[in-house]
């Protein structure tokens, strides 16, 4: 089995690069690491590459990569997802802080590419906006959640967080409650990206900014029940639902099985469950908005 170990950058093809350049510096907080006729590469102010945009035809988005152990042969990779029926190759994207990845699909048709060697990008400057920490997961809109869910555990090593009813699934490849979730829907796409903040008072400094720009919060702020991060939501340029959130949890130790105990925790301690959908979709705050969830349509 292939051992993920955290998220890397999402690939996001856009009609408008310029907007989208605008939104993720101007709003999200990150900085222009690198720029090309038809691609731009963003990166957090510590100089890790979360972000790749490409001009397309129709807003998507096409990769994920994960970063897997600095020792890890790219041969016995290759090797382990042919048992899986999974044809991989060795590539150089040119992307900036990426030597060589090994790119594949999953079974919903997203590019995966896999990387073990990289380099912060970018100057590293003072950004604007609210100033994203980090790429904290990405949500995708799939007919079959449970094919994805053996897929991402059998082949990549993820672990199953949480589910709620048996529609929706958090998974994780850390001590992060979830890098990827797969939600139940009539079309393949991705549903939402999140971003970690600080803490509360971070998400406070982001709900400001909304105020500011006179963006619209879809739904928040909110405390979730799975992985219980406090979390707002807004709409990009290319009608993307993101999240910013934080105080998500953490199992630091697989071997002892529960989430590290925080007092808003209603089990004690807190174990990977399926969740009733019914009444426990979030602690407090509003529920959520029909904005929000046309993006299962």
């Amino acid at each position: 089995m292939i051992k993920v170990l955290r998220i890397g950058h999402a690939t996001f093809e856009t009609p408008d690069l310029a907007k989208a350049i605008d939104h993720y510096t101007q709003v999200i907080g990150l900085s222009l690491a690198g720029r090309e006729d038809k691609r731009a590469f963003l990166a957090t102010k510590m100089g890790q590459l979360v972000i790749e945009l490409q001009a397309g035809t129709q807003a998507r988005c096409s990769k994920l990569s994960f970063e897997v152990a600095p020792n890890a042969d790219f041969g016995d990779l290759q090797r382990e997802l042919q048992k899986h029926g999974v044809a991989a190759e060795e590539r150089n994207d040119s992307i900036p802080g990426l030597p060589r990845v090994l790119s594949f699909q999953d079974p919903k048709g997203t590019t995966i590419e896999l990387f073990r060697e990289w380099s912060t990008i970018g100057n590293h400057e003072q950004v604007v906006g609210v100033g994203a920490l980090k790429l904290g997961h990405v949500a995708f809109v799939t007919q079959e959640p449970k094919v994805m869910a053996r897929f991402y555990g059998e082949v990549l090593g993820f672990r199953v967080s949480d589910w709620i009813g048996d529609f929706f699934v958090f998974m994780r490849c850390n001590a992060d409650h979830h890098a990827v979730n797969f939600i139940t829907g009539k079309n393949v796409k991705m549903h939402h990206i999140a971003f970690e903040l600080r803490d509360f008072s971070h998400l406070q400094t982001a709900c400001d900014l909304f105020g500011e720009r006179k963006i619209p919060i879809i739904w928040g702020p909110v405390r979730l029940g799975p992985g219980h991060n406090v979390a707002a939501f807004h709409r990009d340029h290319d009608d993307w639902v993101v999240e910013f959130y934080a105080e998500l949890d953490q199992m630091k130790d697989e071997a002892l099985g529960y989430f590290d105990p925080r007092p808003w925790h209603h089990d004690r301690p807190q174990r990977p469950k399926v969740w009733d959908h019914k009444q426990v979709a979030y602690m407090w705050g509003p529920p959520p908005t029909p904005d929000f969830m046309r993006g299962r349509d």
